[in-house]
């Protein structure tokens, strides 16, 4: 079993920076990749970062590159997502996942995710 908490998440203004945490309950936690994803009011899930089991392999993207970083930290079993000059359209529930993480940047890839966590930016 996988249980994935978040954390992190708060109102914040445009131009700002958040750090979200997730902490996983997992037996072998650097065995999975991890990802960051979220999902807008009204808006489909959509992937923005993950990273492989070892930390070798990244992706974002394309709309959070070169503000967002994702990191991950194994013997604490926790992965981060680091997101600075944030920006009104980066308002949505982030989730943190688990899984194969053949293509870092494809739901299909992830098995498990937490309940979210609520990124509000205010312009």
């Amino acid at each position: 079993q996988v249980r994935l908490e978040e954390s992190g998440g708060g109102v914040v203004q445009a131009g700002g920076s958040l750090r979200l945490s997730c902490a996983a309950s997992v037996g072998s936690f650097n065995s999975y990749a991890m990802g960051w994803f979220r999902q807008g009011p009204g808006k489909e899930r959509e992937a923005v970062a993950g990273v492989s089991w070892s930390g070798g392999t990244i992706r974002y993207a394309d709309s959070v590159k070169g503000r967002f970083t994702i990191s991950r930290d194994n013997a604490k079993k926790t992965v981060y997502l680091q997101m600075n000059n944030l920006k009104p359209e980066d308002t949505a529930v982030y989730y943190c996942s688990a899984g194969a993480g053949l293509r870092l940047l494809s739901q299909s890839g992830y098995d498990y995710w937490g309940q979210g966590t609520q990124v509000t930016v205010s312009s």
